[in-house]
């Protein structure tokens, strides 16, 4: 039987339509054509504010609206997290470095629902132990999505990710958390990518939600800027993050921000 505490924060899971649904897969296919076009762009001497302005013209010609950009008065279309940036970074004029890399973290908002995904992007030649990183935390991504399917827990979701991370020596962040999406950018359920099995609220048909593992080279702990908004790990060593929106559907897993 769930606890008290897991039924209140239950009943505030907003269960969505096919036709909901739809609608999401469009606001999230916006996002992932905003990522094909960053993937061609990004390179040495590019600057995270060029990139957000790409972004923020492209889906405003798609007829949607940044999801970021004023909320809770953040004032950019984007968050741009180079190397030791964990999320919430903002854009700015220092061109990227061969070496570096970056996690653009994208929403649109398109016919009253969001769409949400970051990506990570290699500039140039990075060191082996940044690709090894990279390539565990979009597994770990997948390990997530694999267990959100119906009559699994939120916990399920956390334990997948965090059994196939540790082993490999990484950090996992857990100060942020993925969570639930739709007509507002953050809903609940919170997803966090650590956790017990059969924990949680369970997953149900209808429910959309945001997975995104952000894993670390060092210590999971961050420190935040004097801009309240950057995120960045402790000790200063690389964070990678990958985020998907997912529906849950009687088919399994849906992919919304997918092309």
């Amino acid at each position: 039987m769930e606890s008290n505490k897991n039924i209140g924060r239950y009943e505030l899971i907003i269960l969505k339509s096919e036709k909901e649904i739809e609608i999401m897969r469009e606001a999230g296919r916006i996002v992932a054509e905003c990522h094909g076009l960053i993937k061609k762009m990004i390179k040495p001497g590019v600057t995270t504010l060029e990139i957000d302005e790409m972004v923020e013209k492209y889906i405003r010609e798609k007829g949607a609206i940044p999801s970021f950009k004023g909320y809770h008065g953040f004032p950019f279309s984007t968050c741009a997290a180079p190397n030791d940036v964990i999320c919430h970074g903002m854009p700015n004029n220092v061109p990227l470095k061969e070496g570096d890399v970056i996690t653009i973290d994208i929403g649109a908002l398109y016919n009253g629902f969001h769409g949400d995904s970051a990506w990570s992007y290699a500039v140039g030649e990075v060191r082996q132990e940044i690709k090894d990183l990279m390539e565990t935390t979009l597994e770990a991504l997948h390990k997530g999505i694999e267990q959100a399917v119906e009559g699994n827990c939120i916990g399920d979701i956390g334990n997948a990710i965090e059994k196939y991370v540790r082993p490999k020596g990484y950090g996992i962040v857990v100060g942020f958390a993925g969570h639930g999406v739709g007509s507002t950018l953050w809903e609940e359920p919170e997803i966090l990518h650590v956790g017990e099995a059969k924990t949680g609220p369970k997953l149900k048909n209808g429910m959309t939600i945001a997975i995104e593992p952000m894993i670390t080279l060092g210590h999971w702990k961050a420190k935040i800027d004097s801009d309240g908004w950057t995120a960045r790990t402790i000790d200063g060593s690389v964070c990678v993050q990958y985020e998907h929106s997912i529906a849950i559907t009687p088919e399994g897993p849906k992919i919304l921000t997918t092309l």
